[in-house]
């Protein structure tokens, strides 16, 4: 049926909530051009060495026109900094999937504009949430190398430790049969001479590609000998001496010719179906009024249907059981002709809303349709009434479903997700093929007021149990510290700065994002790859 919305566009609340969603969206826009600011401060450096700079190599690799969707663009922010004024996300690397040829690619793009691209702990997280993404998808991955390796002014033990398994992760997708390939822009040095190492193809660029273990300062301090850097591991050295390049590109922009060459040689797409053009039945509800739809505040209820509507083809959905487990919504639809099982929440997930869940969820498994899952919740139902109807075993049947569904699954934070009720719609630890999160989007074990309030209840009932008086001033301020303690983890940007999702998404954009998800999952499913033993070793 096509959904017929109650959304009064004129009223208060829609302009409210529009102006505090816009408001988001701007700040994210303002994060995101940080990294961009940073790096553009550095190109005429670069241009002195004959290079062109990170961003300009990924516009040169990518096809004109066709869709880039990024990944993990606030990774590292509050982390590599606490200070949210200065904080700089990206982690000094640009992540996407993109089109190569015509080939859907996953992209890593060293910004050798900030700290020469060193690694930190957040560059690896992104990194290797990648190379899963290229892994789980059999899509080809392509890795543009600049970087000064680790950044040993902020190291720590933990970020060598994660760093082999993005070594790991390129012997791994060599031997599932998914090619890596290396275009050596500049310096990769100690463990980042490992990445054009494990790379099935490396295009080398002369004068400014190198990879060694060891720079000529490092070798003179640990052996006493004498070297340059070009002698050492130059792109013209390991294309005549070392076998470690394959093709010896003129300049940045040769190289990333060449490496386009090499993905369209690939022949990538040659086990897929010939399928017509999908036919795009835009919703006739405008997906403008996402931003004013959904209010800021999770504690401020709406219709998840009015969301979906605006989302899926023509605005037409079959409701299931809507009369049952009400404030759980499970909807069949499509978009871009993809046939798509939608869940959503209309606030806390009752015993009768998990157990229609898990049958949706076993249903869509049965007939191979991929779920979307549309988190607006703050958890389980608590209380002796949803105890008592078997709250606990009927959530463990939705968190079993969601866990052993063979689908596609692509999660979106939209509202809240709180507790057990992120893990029942397929949170972050449920591994979905992927994770966005809007900008107004809150995750954790609970809010920040309801923390608050659980950590007062229990100093109340400790001083009465001990017969003591309670400092109602002293209480107060811990309440307020606890509060503002879980909000500021709760936060859309903070987490996405850890990698807890695959990136913030303007509301508006969310059709398209979640089109290109599907799309890519369908094609990972009907492409045949030729895994190994081993992989591809050089010799």
């Amino acid at each position: 049926m096509r959904f017929i919305s109650q959304l009064d566009k004129d009223s208060d609340c829609y302009r409210r909530n529009r102006a505090d969603m816009l408001a988001l969206v701007d700040q994210l826009r303002a994060l995101e051009a940080r990294p961009m600011a940073l790096s553009e401060e550095r190109r005429a450096r670069m241009e002195a060495r004959g290079q062109i700079t990170p961003r300009d190599r990924l516009a040169r690799l990518l096809d004109p026109g066709l869709p880039f969707v990024q990944l993990h663009s606030l990774a590292g922010y509050m982390v590599d900094s606490a200070d949210p004024e200065t904080s700089v996300p990206g982690a000094s690397v640009i992540i996407g999937i993109g089109f190569v040829s015509g080939v859907r690619t996953v992209v890593v793009v060293d910004d050798s504009g900030i700290k020469a691209g060193a690694m930190t702990e957040m560059t690896a997280a992104a990194f290797l949430s990648a190379q899963e993404v290229a892994l789980k998808q059999r899509l080809p991955f392509l890795h543009l190398v600049e970087s000064a390796g680790a950044n040993l002014m902020e190291y720590r033990v933990e970020l060598w430790a994660h760093g082999g398994k993005l070594f790991r992760n390129l012997a791994r997708l060599s031997a599932a049969g998914i090619p890596n390939i290396a275009v050596l822009h500049g310096p990769s040095t100690a463990g980042g001479a490992y990445m054009p190492g494990l790379a099935d193809y490396v295009v080398g660029v002369r004068k400014n590609g190198m990879a060694a273990l060891a720079g000529a300062a490092l070798v003179h301090a640990a052996t006493g000998e004498r070297a340059n850097d070009r002698d050492l591991g130059g792109s013209e050295m390991h294309a005549q001496t070392s076998g470690l390049v394959e093709y010896l590109a003129e300049d940045d922009a040769h190289g990333i010719e060449i490496a386009r060459q090499v993905v369209a040689a690939l022949d990538w797409n040659k086990s897929l179906p010939e399928r017509p053009a999908p036919a795009d039945i835009a919703p006739p509800l405008d997906p403008e009024d996402l931003a004013g739809l959904v209010p800021v505040d999770y504690r401020v209820p709406y219709d998840m249907r009015e969301l979906a509507a605006r989302v899926v083809d023509g605005g037409v959905f079959q409701d299931f059981k809507p009369r049952y487990g009400v404030s759980t919504v499970c909807l069949q639809a499509a978009i871009q002709g993809i046939a798509v099982g939608i869940i959503g929440n209309n606030g806390p997930i009752d015993p009768d809303g998990a157990t229609k869940a898990a049958q949706f969820i076993q249903l869509c498994g049965q007939s191979d349709t991929p779920l979307i899952f549309l988190n607006n919740t703050t958890g389980y139902m608590v209380g002796t009434a949803y105890e008592q109807a078997g709250m606990i075993k009927h959530g463990a049947k939705m968190i079993q479903a969601v866990t052993s569904v063979d689908v596609p699954r692509i999660t979106l934070y939209v509202g809240a997700s709180f507790g057990a009720g992120n893990y029942g719609m397929s949170g972050y630890a449920y591994e979905p093929d992927f994770l966005f999160a809007w900008p107004n989007a809150t995750t954790g074990v609970m809010g920040g007021e309801q923390a608050a309030g659980t950590m007062a209840m229990v100093a109340r009932a400790g001083a009465a149990r001990k017969g003591q008086d309670l400092d109602e001033a002293r209480l107060a301020k811990q309440s307020a510290m606890i509060a503002a303690h879980f909000d500021q983890q709760s936060d859309a940007f903070y987490t996405s700065g850890r990698c807890l999702d695959h990136g913030v998404i303007d509301p508006r954009d969310t059709r398209r994002v979640l089109a290109f998800c599907l799309h890519t999952c369908r094609e990972a499913r009907a492409r045949r790859v030729k895994p190994g033993s081993y992989g591809v070793a050089r010799f």
